[in-house]
């Protein structure tokens, strides 16, 4: 689909036809590809690095245009996994004109509200701040989320909560190379901004959107790195829960085995003839008093022989 935008009053306002200053190919078909092709010389190769989300972000310098590759995080629905994930999008930019190529109609979404846009140069800076801005945004409900999930695993030690911290991490690997590629777009755009006619203005907006975006990659890999000494932490906290789970399921295995012995053998006639002189409910009554007494020694003992091993640890 196919949205043009002329500028106005410092913002973008829809308009009909392809003679728009600023053009968002959201999905293209092949007929919008073909236009694309045509129309604006973008290659095949450009146009499927833009719709491709393992794409790494790069800048080409071409006489007449310059054309990016940039890393956008997606929205976030806040269910299933609890992932975050993160897309890619052409920019093809001219002084007369920006065209932004992407899988979603969603880029020039909150266009405006920080800078007044009177060029297509404004335009492309903009959506790049625009951008930065998101990935702050998801960090700080990443941060929150996982504070959630930390009390709920405290809580229950499910492995569903873990699976879902592991989703997180994973999500800010992923935003930490789409920061760190954007981040040598973004010097080498100031490298060329001269040689490009961009004007002083824009200049000192691309060194604001450098500092920016570095301080964005900055607290993303301190999430991760925090958020990667809590999984190890979890991950010991329910190995450990699971051992001393397992060992009072052996110490209740070790006291009840026996007793199965001693309960077999009282349950065979070779008892009954051996206790032939005593009445049966003494004899059982007796019975079941030295199964009681020889459980609780071997729990005595089995809990003094752990205790001095932990001590000897």
């Amino acid at each position: 689909m196919i949205q043009s935008y002329r500028l106005s009053h410092g913002g973008l306002c829809p308009v009909p036809g392809l003679e728009a200053q600023v053009m968002l190919f959201s999905d293209p078909d092949l007929a919008e590809r073909d236009l694309l092709h045509s129309a604006f010389k973008l290659d095949a190769h450009a146009l499927a690095s833009a719709l491709d989300p393992d794409e790494v972000s790069r800048i080409e310098f071409h006489p007449d245009y310059l054309f990016l590759i940039w890393k956008r995080p997606e929205n976030y629905s806040g269910a299933g996994s609890l992932s975050f994930e993160v897309s890619s999008c052409g920019l093809l930019f001219a002084p007369e004109r920006l065209l932004v190529i992407a899988a979603d109609d969603t880029p020039l979404h909150g266009l405006g509200a920080r800078h007044d846009l009177h060029t297509p140069q404004d335009v492309l800076l903009d959506l790049l701040l625009n951008n930065i801005h998101h990935y702050l945004g998801h960090l700080k409900v990443i941060k929150a989320v996982a504070r959630e999930l930390q009390q709920k695993f405290n809580q229950t030690l499910e492995n569903r909560h873990l699976l879902q911290m592991f989703n997180l991490s994973e999500s800010l690997i992923h935003y930490l190379n789409a920061l760190r590629s954007n981040g040598a777009v973004l010097t080498r755009l100031r490298n060329h901004a001269a040689k490009e006619r961009f004007c002083g203005q824009a200049i000192g907006r691309i060194d604001d959107l450098i500092i920016e975006n570095d301080q964005c990659y900055k607290q993303a890999e301190i999430y991760s790195t925090v958020f990667a000494g809590l999984m190890d932490a979890r991950g010991n906290l329910m190995n450990n829960s699971s051992n001393q789970l397992l060992r009072k399921l052996t110490l209740i295995n070790v006291v009840f085995l026996p007793l199965n012995l001693i309960a077999s053998i009282g349950g065979m006639s070779e008892f009954s003839m051996m206790t032939a002189g005593t009445p049966w409910w003494l004899s059982y009554s007796l019975l079941l008093l030295a199964m009681l007494l020889a459980a609780v020694g071997m729990a005595l003992g089995l809990r003094r022989l752990g205790g001095r091993r932990e001590r000897a640890g």
